[in-house]
């Protein structure tokens, strides 16, 4: 393989692997805050316990996330610094202010999140929990809006320097929001909120059915299930149907890749699973007549555009985006129906604790909410090509023009053996949290608090002491302890 292809496949690799932490970090943070919340409106030790319990497990999810986020900035350069040059002047802005706005933000506070619970009131911790929670989706929003203009570049013009063709910034706000920016952040933080809700009902049920802190287990239930089930049913009734109207508006060919439509269609089926024959320009599966007209465009009779009406040098990998497409899509109807059953039986004199089959369910369900949103990126991005900004630069484009196969190969190889093991990793000290469990709060309070002015006057009280050669501390010291 090329340099090209093997630079796709390292980017795809990395990227894919990073996209697991993010949504897991910005969802699991909403929990902590609604804990935190529930900890401060009824004096109730259990919300505080549980808020505890899953700080660690999300200080161990973001900094995997931050481990693996650098790897990608580093790759704009190696890999594709000619299209690291042809969008700096656009992206420099955006990524600039992720860092400066949002990340540092982030890091300021995630301290004392961390390790501030038993030395900060309640509410002192909700609130550095509320900036941390917010701060990450506001990283979020810098990221989508980057890939937004990719997928919709606006607000630039083209300009010649040095002999290369750049895009540079024309309007700030249009760069911003772009046509896709919108329903794409709404759909990943909606996902995101589903996928952390589905990482708390997962460790609940599994403690659940081991008859393990049962009492925490059922009240992060309160909390967990119709939250979850509100955000599987409203991102796909709401926020994928707006992601899927802003695709048919501005790019029609990926809604064509995505369907698997060959020609123009005035009763476009919808297909729900199905397999593509790009050989012989067809698709078969099961479908529903004209749905996708109607989702499209609200008419049942609408015609929607087929592979056959683009240049077929411009045709995305069509089986390959219809799969992910269509498993992601599979996957959200199956959220939607879980998160509707699962709340009735909750609130159903709670059913879902008597039927204890019903709690596997939960139990697995965080695998397949992320394995859902690395199928989504990958629908977007995959059914964005051959274009690395959309109908303005191809992705052969802007790889770097003295990489060479061996360099990838080289770095492809690293980044897998590196991945499994820091994936390994991470497995191992995610159980080892889950199998510990929330400690008593009696052990995660025990921490004696020492006010500021007690510390400075120990610490120099002992200088003082040893200072003077008697050994003895002065006069007024609240401790009897012999100097160090």
């Amino acid at each position: 393989m090329d340099a090209e292809t093997l630079s796709r496949i390292q980017f795809a690799f990395t990227a894919s692997f990073h996209f697991i932490y993010p949504p897991l970090s910005m969802g699991l943070g909403m929990m902590l805050v609604f804990f935190g919340v529930a900890y401060v409106r009824t004096k109730d030790p259990k919300w505080r316990q549980l808020a505890f319990f899953w700080t660690q497990i999300y200080g161990l999810i973001f900094a995997m996330g931050v481990a693996t986020g650098i790897v990608q900035e580093f790759e704009f350069g190696t890999n594709w610094a000619d299209y690291s040059r042809f969008v700096g002047n656009i992206f420099g802005s955006l990524l600039a202010a992720e860092g400066v706005f949002a990340f540092f933000l982030e890091g300021g506070f995630l301290g004392l999140m961390l390790f501030g619970g038993n030395r900060l009131g309640p509410r002192m911790w909700l609130g550095a929990t509320c900036v941390v929670v917010f701060a990450a989706h506001f990283s979020a929003l810098w990221i989508i809006m980057a890939n937004s203009w990719m997928q919709t570049p606006d607000g630039y013009k083209l300009v010649t320097e040095g002999g290369t063709q750049q895009a540079q910034m024309t309007d700030f706000l249009e760069v911003m929001f772009t046509p896709s920016f919108i329903p794409h952040i709404l759909h990943v933080w909606a996902a995101a909120w589903t996928s952390g809700a589905a990482l708390v009902l997962s460790v609940s049920s599994y403690y659940i059915l081991r008859n393990r802190h049962v009492d925490l287990a059922k009240s992060a239930f309160k909390i967990a299930m119709p939250f979850f089930a509100l955000m599987a049913v409203t991102n796909l009734m709401f926020f994928g149907a707006q992601q899927a109207i802003e695709v048919t508006n501005n790019q029609p060919q990926k809604l064509a890749t995505m369907e698997g439509l060959w020609e123009d269609d005035s009763c476009a089926p919808l297909y729900i699973v199905g397999w593509v024959n790009e050989s012989e320009q067809t698709t078969k599966g099961i479908k529903i007549p004209c749905l996708l007209s109607f989702l499209a465009y609200q008419d049942f009779d609408a015609t929607v555009e087929g592979l056959n009406s683009f240049p077929q040098d411009t045709w995305a990998p069509v089986n390959l985006v219809f799969q992910a497409y269509h498993f992601m899509f599979g996957l959200a109807m199956v959220f939607a129906a879980v998160g509707v059953i699962g709340a009735g039986l909750y609130y159903w004199k709670q059913k879902l604790f008597q039927w204890r089959w019903m709690l596997w369910v939960p139990v697995v369900m965080v695998v397949f909410t992320e394995a859902a949103i690395i199928a989504g990126w990958w629908t977007a991005e995959i059914g964005r090509q051959p274009w690395i900004v959309w109908e303005v630069l191809k992705t052969e484009d802007g790889v770097s023009p003295n990489l060479t196969s061996t360099m990838v190969w080289a770095s492809l190889g690293m980044f897998v053996s590196l991945y499994s093991l820091l994936f390994v990793l991470f497995l191992f000290l995610l159980n080892n949290k889950i199998q510990k469990g929330p400690a008593p709060l009696e052990e995660m309070e025990e921490v004696p608090v020492t006010s500021l002015p007690d510390t400075f006057r120990e610490i120099f009280g002992r200088r003082g002491a040893r200072a003077s050669g008697t050994g003895e501390l002065p006069p007024g010291s609240e401790t009897s302890e012999a100097a160090p």
